[in-house]
């Protein structure tokens, strides 16, 4: 049986969507209470119904839902658990968003385009969100599309930790593109690794290709650093140029495994020795390659849970 951090007071009730409630349950067992009594159903034409089968007046409600495949299902009910619980009187709603869908929609980067992170924002706000809480951000500028608190938490902490347990040697951090610099330099320091990038030129929205690597990566093993694996598209490219660069062992880990499309059988074909990834989106087993490594982050979020709830800082878990 897991430690959870004791029993809590009955004003916190953690309910769950459909999107990912493996880890719902894993966050309710942390933290030694039972998830929220609710039901979901479906209507013939595909609207959604949800009905709160519990009181939850002058609650601090919990709300898990991650806005993965299929996103737009998944983020309206969100919208429409959240409208339920503002309407049944609860005290103060968060929306636990551990993969925040369209973040990679975060800004205007050809004409009449929209900023669809930003609409999503707005939309949650709306909808009667009191916070956020999420995890690793496609963009960390989407905090401040809010006018509520978003409490912003990274899977470093998991990640790094089981990447020192491999001590591996002669260990050199890639960062995939320019933009995930700032993560794959976090890593390195708290593995004392080297550092290199990749230079990305993306194509159309979903395929990129890597043109060089920046920095010593011949003889040396690697790992490839990044937000969320979606079709794979950029590690995969990443892979090859490192190998052709004479990397030895070569390693991925990623916190969203999205996987969507054609990923698994593009990852199947790319000589990686191991892909540690997260729960924070919920995978099909069945799909799963022998090099996955799913972690959880179900520790790291109860435990954020917990001192939203007793307002105590949350600052320990933003590393």
């Amino acid at each position: 049986m897991r430690r959870g951090y004791g029993a809590l007071s009955s004003e916190l009730k953690v309910f769950s969507g459909h999107a990912n409630r493996p880890l719902a349950e894993e966050i309710c067992q942390r933290l030694e209470i039972p998830l929220g009594n609710a039901v979901t159903t479906t209507f013939s034409d595909g609207e959604l119904y949800f009905q709160i089968l519990e009181n939850v007046r002058g609650t601090d409600v919990f709300v898990i839902q991650p806005t993965c495949p299929p996103v737009n299902n998944n983020l309206m009910e969100l919208l429409i658990m959240i409208d339920a619980f503002k309407r049944a009187s609860a005290a103060r709603i968060t929306a636990v968003i551990p993969y925040y869908g369209y973040a990679r929609q975060d800004r205007k980067d050809k004409p009449r385009v929209p900023i669809s992170s930003k609409l999503v924002a707005d939309i949650l706000t709306a909808a009667g969100t009191s916070r956020i809480l999420t995890m690793d951000l496609h963009a960390t500028q989407i905090q401040g599309f809010f006018n509520i608190p978003v409490d912003h938490l990274f899977a470093s902490p998991v990640l790094v930790d089981y990447l020192r347990k491999l001590k591996i040697p002669d260990l050199t951090i890639v960062s995939p593109d320019a933009g995930g610099v700032e993560r794959a330099r976090a890593f390195a320091k708290r593995l004392n690794a080297d550092l290199a990038v990749g230079d990305k030129r993306r194509v159309t929205a979903n395929e990129a290709e890597v043109m060089h690597v920046i920095g010593q990566v011949g003889g040396r093993n690697v790992v490839i650093c990044d937000d969320m694996i979606d079709t794979a598209g950029t590690l995969v490219n990443t892979a090859l140029a490192l190998r052709k660069k004479k990397a030895k062992r070569i390693f991925a880990c990623a916190t969203h495994a999205v996987l969507s499309g054609p990923a698994i059988e593009r990852l199947r074909k790319v000589p990686l020795d191991e892909i540690i990834l997260t729960n924070t989106v919920p995978t099909d087993e069945s799909r799963a390659l022998p090099n996955f490594t799913f972690l959880s982050v179900g520790d790291l979020l109860a435990k954020a849970i917990r001192s939203i709830h007793e307002e105590t800082s949350v600052s320990n878990l933003f590393v």
